[in-house]
């Protein structure tokens, strides 16, 4: 079965993750519309793929030759896309950067939910080589987390224009640190019951939020062991002109204290462990790339013909305890986490 797809804004992992995996999935997926607010980009994309360029997203929702839509980027359209889709019934992959208020996420929730489409929030570290590798050494080697310690570090967002500078750079804050809260979720296998959040305010040319922290306090295991807890720390406080220390003595993207051992992951695919052995290096470049591991899992998902909310309620999750650490910073004490 090959899915006939939408595009909808190009965001900043097209060059590097999903034109090459479109490209490598051809036999599973044609592109046919592109809409893009910069139209002359939409027009050389549409021409790359033999596809047509559309000027309106809703266009492309309703298009009849449309099976699915890729939202890859929402700087100008915000969620109305998938709003779109909803109403003409068409699956969604959503790898955009959605900045909602807690009552927004709930409203998207249950339009999904009453639309019955197969929904998929881009989540790539839960299919990155070193995740799936760090799950079989907790299984195996280190067994089960106790700490986890998750750091992103990326160069400001500036822009000309003040207020659309300060946006991207705070959707980028936001699409990150759910990323990692749900990381989190997912390497721990419970629900966070708590979570206490800090940010700081930055340069309002460049983001609205130059700094987050949260803490996570999870549910304590059936087994009666420490209830795991996890730190995130997301920064874009590195201004362009400085752009060459982002890289400069990175903390690892993850690091995870087990209770046999601690590991070091660095996405997509490495991986540094300790046990009572001594240290374990592991690289897993041969993998197939996250990108499309990801696609071929929303084509089973949209094949399946059954509807899969998982995805769907593990991005809300994550939105909903992000919200709740924005909370935690303005009251100055710790939150509990909805259920």
């Amino acid at each position: 079965m090959k899915l006939r797809l939408g595009l909808i804004g190009l965001g900043n992992n097209w060059q590097n993750r999903h034109m090459p995996a479109l490209r490598a999935l051809s036999d599973r997926f044609e592109v046919r519309a592109v809409c893009d607010p910069v139209a002359h980009r939409a027009q050389q994309l549409a021409a790359e793929f033999r596809a047509r360029a559309v000027d309106s997203f809703r266009e492309v929702a309703f298009a009849e030759d449309i099976d699915a839509v890729l939202l890859l980027s929402a700087r100008w359209f915000g969620s109305l896309p998938i709003i779109a889709a909803c109403e003409a019934g068409k699956a969604v992959y959503c790898g955009a950067s959605l900045e909602l208020n807690a009552e927004e996420a709930v409203t998207l929730r249950e339009k999904v939910r009453e639309a019955g489409i197969a929904f998929m929030a881009e989540f790539p570290c839960r299919l990155a080589p070193a995740t799936l590798r760090l799950q079989e050494l907790m299984a195996t080697k280190l067994g089960a987390p106790r700490l986890l310690f998750c750091n992103q570090r990326h160069t400001a967002v500036t822009q000309g224009n003040h207020q659309v500078g300060a946006s991207s750079g705070g959707a980028l804050n936001m699409r990150q640190t759910i990323e990692m809260v749900d990381w989190c979720r997912y390497l721990v296998g419970t629900e966070p019951q708590s979570v206490m959040g800090l940010t700081h305010p930055g340069d309002p040319l460049e983001s609205a939020e130059d700094y987050l922290l949260m803490v996570l306090d999870f549910e304590k295991p059936k087994d009666g062991k420490s209830r795991p807890q996890a730190q995130i720390a997301c920064g874009s406080y590195v201004r362009k002109a400085w752009s060459e220390a982002t890289a400069f003595r990175r903390p690892a993207d993850l690091q995870i204290v087990c209770e046999r051992g601690i590991a070091f992951v660095d996405l997509p695919s490495s991986l540094v462990w300790f046990d009572s052995a001594g240290q374990h290096m592991e690289s897993l470049e041969s993998e197939r790339p996250v990108g499309e591991q990801l696609l071929l899992h929303f084509h089973r998902q949209v094949a399946s013909l059954l509807l899969k909310t998982a995805s769907l309620e593990d991005a809300y999750r994550a939105m909903s305890i992000v919200i709740a650490a924005q909370q935690s910073h303005r009251e100055g004490r710790r939150v509990e986490c909805a259920s």
